[in-house]
């Protein structure tokens, strides 16, 4: 037999519902959304991941790295500098990147170890 994984019968902890309902207005969901949806492409989550290996990279580093032409590369990462997930800094001819902060570099750890767990238990 099949367990059914909703609720049976319908209640609710109101108190609950509406504390977390409140806190919800505070956050910006939206720009939280926006930043996942980032991460959620496969170049973008590898170029994330590539910077999480060392504290810079310039763009002929990602592109090789991803295996990529310099354009598409470029392209990915600014949209992961307009997200707030990276930021660049010029040097001479040469464009590096980095992670924004240590709140990136924590999820896009997070993510990759918890993703080594679940195929660790076959997930």
């Amino acid at each position: 037999m099949v367990e059914k994984d909703t609720c049976e019968i319908y209640c609710y902890d109101e108190p609950k519902v509406r504390r977390i309902q409140e806190s919800l207005q505070l956050e910006n969901i939206q720009a939280m959304t926006q930043m996942i949806k980032a991460l959620a492409d496969e170049t973008r989550m590898k170029i994330a991941y590539a910077l999480c290996q060392d504290d810079e990279l310039c763009v002929c580093d990602v592109a090789n790295i991803i295996g990529s032409s310099q354009a598409t590369a470029s392209h990915h990462l600014r949209a992961l500098k307009g997200l707030g997930l990276a930021r660049y800094r010029k040097e001479g001819k040469l464009a590096f990147y980095s992670l924004d902060d240590d709140h990136v570099r924590q999820l896009v750890q997070m993510v990759s170890s918890h993703s080594k767990e679940l195929s660790v238990n076959g997930k």
